[in-house]
């Protein structure tokens, strides 16, 4: 029975090869959307899958509270882990962890590389495998260092004798290889390529007793809960523990939480101290966007199978009077579109091939098709039943429905139900194919609104550079032969990055206006030339003199900070941290930092002036000078004073840009979408276009024997269809209207939503199809009506 429903399918489908074509390429082209989306979403949701011990692993941010409002970080004091293991029944493992870039170099090779100090548990909980080296000794000294298999390849070639070999971390500190780890998977949250013993956290550094102290945030916490523990009671014994060790009195309540690793990629954003989302939202939209053009395309298929049920409609009847039961026409039916859904998937699979790596640059990942994985061929053999089945059912149900009497008179009354079917399908497509139109247009509108924003400094021109090695110690003789060379304005150092938030303080107090300890204030340390570099602009009093010593009790403040010291002016007013008084010197304007999307995000920035511990040099480039030509001198200079680490820069503009990432992201797969949308609309357009012309080719013979013009009948066989496309618009507006409000009310700072937007997207998706129209009517109505009205 089989082998025969598989021989009339094949026929049959030969005999109808052009809509067959048109069907088999629609839905490859649904079916590679979805698969190459669920790739990605794969890849996205198996972040940190390669640690075994997932249920019982969580990292510990904090929350504070300032003026009423909750903010959380992840950082928390240095002392927290060893005591939330010792004092907190049901945590067995913890470890504190400070993630840093050094230089490793072996002899003359060297390498910038991100590792982290860690206390000894961290091997454990994260079930790290050494392939040489001890687990157990390779952190029991503390000039001991692990690296991963990768960065001891490009530190001693191909070597397997890593074990006891000495390098130095930025050329100063030696260490000895203790062991050698496998390479991590790029999936997963906290990266490294190195680590070394905690107690070696800030080489160099003379006075570390703050870091063994609750006053100060810094350190990664995590820890690992013993099996069967519950949750809530060890995640509310964690809360109390920070007020518990704080000696002194605060007005900023400060407690830590647990965070489990499930939730680290993908839901890591907080309000008010809970989840509220992350990374999970962009992958649930593109999976349902994935779907939508899977659901297309068998809307498609359906659109063109019904289309074609007239003339099917006498074999049906026929196949009936000879026998045929309603549920072996349906069988033959499905088997057709199955036929069909494999068919586009082998075809969908040549596609992912061969886009895969552009879809890879433009994700920003390396994901492989891995076919002889059997979740990956499951998933394929799902997708392609599922379209079949869902493409497929419901010209299976109409045509197996037909009766054979009305059917083999002519009057078949129930064939009249598929031109509604057709329609309301057509108007489906186009409706989905606008809204991407118009929703890949505001996400836009939305990216230019906030990256385009005066964000109150100088990031055109800006070049960020990582300090290391001596460049704090021959500053001066770096800045001045930058500023020689005639293509660099200034230089100066700060110990964050513009973009960031720097550092919170608390506990303020001065003169004037509202003093409270509870306002959130963030701080910087900074070289004299600082505001002049980044272009911040002295709105009053003066910058700082380039002898630290005599501003070493004055300070800077910004608008925000100015307002909060009263309506006079805050120069000369005294601001208190610590029992130290400092003088207020200079005003500077506010600028945007943190959240680039925000309203609130220039809050009150006090600036000190003091650059010994530095972690960034800004260089600003003159206006209209060779970027190129610029960071050669960059470059020569650095090499000169700062001859054994790499040159790496990073433009301030790109920085800033790649905090649209993700909607980047969404915009620019939204646009690829809204494409193939109206490309598989436009072909069953063009499949039901030239459907109508074939069914009424001798009408439009006649009408060109009585004198219709071309466009005449142009206008006659495209008319029925616009009307379509313009119900799908007015569908699409408010649905897409009340959707993009909905994703901008997560933004604080967002466009308004303009009526040319609809405008423009309905302009395109009427001419789209009145072209796809056109062309098969031109075609129709250029046929010798000679020809059309031979009577067969």
């Amino acid at each position: 029975m089989f082998k025969n429903y598989f021989k009339i399918a094949f026929r049959s489908l030969w005999k109808n090869k052009k809509f067959s074509a048109l069907n088999i390429f629609g839905l490859a082209i649904g079916i590679t959307c979805a698969c190459l989306i669920l790739l990605w979403v794969e890849d996205e949701v198996n972040y940190d899958g390669v640690f075994p011990n997932q249920d019982l692993l969580y990292y510990v941010p904090t929350n504070q509270t300032f003026e009423g409002e909750v903010y959380t970080y992840n950082v928390t004091p240095g002392p927290l882990a060893k005591d939330l293991k010792e004092e907190v029944p049901g945590i067995a493992k913890s470890a504190a962890t400070f993630g840093e870039k050094m230089l490793l170099t072996n002899g003359e090779t060297g390498i910038n590389r991100f590792g982290r100090y860690v206390q000894p548990d961290f091997l454990d909980m994260f079930s790290l495998e050494f392939l040489e080296g001890e687990k157990d000794k390779a952190l029991s000294t503390p000039d001991g260092i692990v690296l991963t298999q990768k960065t001891a390849i490009a530190l001693f070639g191909t070597d397997k004798n890593v074990l006891n070999k000495v390098l130095q971390l930025n050329s100063e500190f030696s260490f000895i290889v203790t062991g050698i780890i496998q390479d991590l998977p790029s999936t997963i949250t906290y990266k490294f390529d190195w680590l070394i013993p905690f107690q070696r956290f800030q080489l160099g550094q003379e006075n570390m007793a703050w870091a063994e102290r609750y006053g100060g945030n810094f350190a990664d916490t995590f820890v690992e809960l013993t099996p069967n523990t519950d949750f809530k009671t060890v995640d509310s014994k964690v809360r109390k523990m920070i007020a518990s060790k704080i000696e002194y009195e605060t007005e900023v309540p400060n407690e830590a939480f647990l965070h489990s690793i499930k939730d680290w990629h993908l839901r890591s954003e907080f309000k008010e101290g809970k989840i509220v989302g992350g990374k999970i939202t962009l992958v649930r939209s593109l999976a349902f966007i994935a779907l939508i053009i899977l659901v297309i395309a068998c809307i498609n298929f359906m659109n063109l199978s019904t289309a074609r049920s007239g003339k099917r409609a006498n074999e049906v009847g026929v196949r009936k009077v000879l026998g045929s039961s309603k549920k072996r026409l349906i069988g033959q039916f499905l088997t057709e579109s199955m036929i069909l859904a494999v068919m586009s998937a082998t075809l969908s699979v040549v596609l992912v091939v061969l886009l895969l790596p552009y879809f890879n640059t433009l994700v920003e990942k390396q994901i492989a098709l891995k076919l002889v994985d059997p979740t990956h061929v499951l998933f394929l053999l799902g997708i392609t039943l599922i379209s079949g089945l869902l493409a497929g059912w419901y010209p299976a149900l109409y045509l197996s429905s037909f009766r054979p009497a009305e059917v083999l008179k002519g009057t078949g009354k129930n064939l009249g139900h598929t031109t509604i079917i057709r329609k309301g399908l057509v108007v489906a497509q186009f409706a989905v194919s606008i809204m991407f139109i118009i929703c890949s247009t505001i996400i836009y509108q939305q990216i230019e609104h906030a990256s385009t924003r005066d964000v109150g400094y100088s990031k055109g021109t800006l070049l960020n550079l990582p300090v290391s090695g001596n460049m704090i110690e021959k500053f001066k003789p770096i800045k001045e032969e930058m500023i020689a060379s005639g293509l660099i304005d200034n230089v100066a150092l700060t110990n964050a990055n513009m973009l960031t938030g720097g550092f919170n303080g608390q506990g303020y107090r001065w003169q004037g206006g509202q003093n409270s300890k509870n306002v959130l204030v963030r701080y910087r340390f900074v070289s004299p030339n600082f505001f002049s570099t980044v272009g911040l602009n002295l709105l009053e009093g003066r910058s700082f003199n380039n002898d630290a010593m005599i501003d070493s009790t004055n300070v800077i403040i910004t608008q925000s900070f100015a307002k909060l010291m009263g309506e006079d002016s805050a120069i000369g007013k005294t601001i208190t941290d610590e029992d130290i008084n400092y003088n207020v010197v200079g005003i500077v304007n506010d600028y945007v930092y943190g959240d680039v999307y925000g309203n609130n995000n220039t809050g009150p920035v006090i600036f000190y002036n003091y650059s010994d511990n530095a972690n960034t040099m800004y260089v600003n480039l003159k206006a209209n000078v060779s970027s190129v030509d610029a960071l050669t001198v960059v470059q020569n200079v650095l090499k000169k004073y700062n001859p054994t680490f790499p040159f790496e820069y990073q433009f301030e503009n790109d920085l800033f840009n790649s905090k649209f990432k993700n909607e980047a992201l969404v915009g620019d797969l939204a646009k690829i979408f809204a494409a193939l949308a109206i490309i598989i609309s436009c072909l069953g357009l063009f499949g039901l276009a030239a459907y109508t012309a074939e069914q009424r080719k001798k009408e439009i013979g006649v009408r060109k024997v009585l004198g219709s013009s071309v466009s005449g009948i142009v206008r006659l066989l495209s008319k029925d269809f616009m009307r379509l496309v313009l119900i799908a618009l007015f569908i699409a507006i408010p649905f897409a209207w009340w959707f993009m409000n909905k994703w901008l009310e997560s933004f604080a700072y967002k466009i308004t939503i303009d009526l040319w937007v609809f405008v423009i997207a309905g302009v395109v998706a009427i001419s789209i199809a009145l072209f796809t129209v056109s062309f098969q009517a031109v075609m129709a109505a250029i046929v010798n009506p000679v020809k059309s009205l031979r009577t067969e």
